[in-house]
């Protein structure tokens, strides 16, 4: 068996890094054997681009293949340090153990663990005291959050789970979190769904724009017989305005974007069989809370 090498760039969390995130994943997923990541030309790694890998990983393995992190290839200390810290490089054969910092763990969630999940949200990102909220805003924000991940196992048919990595950027701020599936991606969702009330010459003009707009909607569910919740983004998506961040995932080959300057739906060239949901808050000093809670 002939192992492929796959060379990991400096990955940062813009449209184009996203794209070359795809592209990884196209390449790996036209192999799906011997995989071995080399990371002599990789400077930076953002949350996003670790927690795709470490999935991109598993799901190799799901599929009988198998993955080595060339450790002895990653030549920039602190990149090295930052994976030791939040527990990926530990996970992944090197020798290391996690520890309390900047970082929001590196988490692997092969079932749906409502507490063990909720516990992350809440103590790792949250009410980690880098964003202040109230103790009843945080409850509802990492409720809201949860859903996302009860969306991918319930919906998704995500073979391996949901990968999950943060950061706190102290010099400039701000807070990311990124949470990553490889299932059949919202776009395909909507589509299978729509297929049982409109006919499949609409549905398949439908594109990954239009199907994440109509997964945005409040009222809109894939779910049958259930309330009908959509992807629960109600609270995120007014959080996320007010605190002047930016919520946003890729799925498939569509693009959302929620930011102060409202909800934008794109299509993209690169597509994915999966979901990226990346959420960035600013680490400001005010104090958020509900308009019904005393002063």
């Amino acid at each position: 068996m002939t192992q492929k090498v796959i060379q990991i760039p400096t990955l940062n969390d813009g449209p184009h890094d996203f794209a070359r995130l795809f592209g990884i994943w196209n390449e790996v997923n036209d192999y799906f054997e011997d995989i071995r990541f080399d990371f002599s030309r990789c400077g930076f790694l953002r949350p996003n681009a670790v927690a795709f890998l470490g999935g991109l990983a598993r799901l190799v393995e799901s599929r009988m293949g198998s993955v080595t992190f060339d450790w002895s290839t990653l030549r920039h200390g602190a990149v090295m340090t930052n994976l030791c810290q939040n527990g990926f490089a530990g996970t992944f054969a090197y020798p290391s153990s996690r520890w309390d910092g900047n970082s929001i763990p590196y988490r692997e969630d092969k079932t749906l663990d409502m507490n063990g999940i909720m516990d992350y949200l809440t103590y790792n990102w949250i009410g980690k005291g880098w964003v202040h909220v109230s103790d009843r805003l945080r409850d509802a924000i990492a409720g809201r959050m949860w859903e996302i991940y009860s969306n991918a196992f319930e919906h998704s048919g995500t073979e391996v789970g949901v990968f999950s990595c943060g950061q706190h950027y102290w010099r400039q701020n701000y807070l990311i979190l990124s949470a990553v599936d490889f299932g059949r991606g919202i776009p395909a969702n909507v589509r299978s769904f729509l297929r049982q009330y409109v006919e499949e010459a609409l549905v398949s003009k439908l594109s990954g724009a239009a199907c994440l707009k109509w997964a945005f909607e409040r009222g809109n569910s894939t779910c049958t017989g259930g309330v009908a919740r959509g992807l629960g983004l109600d609270l995120l998506k007014e959080f996320v305005r007010l605190n002047q961040g930016k919520l946003e995932i890729y799925s498939n080959d569509g693009y959302a974007i929620v930011d102060k300057d409202g909800e934008r739906f794109e299509n993209r060239d690169l597509a994915f069989e999966g979901t990226v949901v990346h959420i960035t808050l600013r680490c400001d000093e005010k104090l958020y809370r509900f308009r019904d809670e005393a002063e």
